[in-house]
């Protein structure tokens, strides 16, 4: 890579990142009521991409051909389920279902 073209990288970087940050206080400044379909997706987007989630982390688990029969998977959601509903907190419960996934495939179904 040429250092213009770096430059350019390092620009459009950092200028989509200003955007990203701004673009909403410019959208949306104080005072003003906020679209009924931003309320809608601040409401419905985060379940709907944590369930998309748990879908594309579980789809090539195989519960009937050899391996494991996906044994931590199970534990590890139903770890990430009871955190969750016991702390409402999807960061302690996601945090808590990765780390007993690690430690059962990495000692007990190694």
């Amino acid at each position: 890579m040429t250092q213009l073209q770096q430059a350019v990288t390092i620009g459009a970087a950092v200028l989509a990142t200003v955007l990203t940050r701004f673009l909403p206080y410019i959208l949306f400044p104080a005072g003003r009521k906020t679209p009924p379909f931003v309320v809608y997706l601040g409401k419905y987007l985060a379940p709907a991409v944590f369930g998309l989630l748990v879908v594309y982390c579980l789809r090539n688990i195989s519960f009937s051909a050899g391996g494991t029969y996906g044994i931590p998977e199970m534990i590890a959601l139903a770890v990430v389920a009871v955190t969750f509903l016991w702390k409402k907190n999807m960061l302690i419960s996601m945090a808590s279902g990765t780390i007993l996934y690690m430690i059962l495939v990495q000692t007990l179904f190694a």
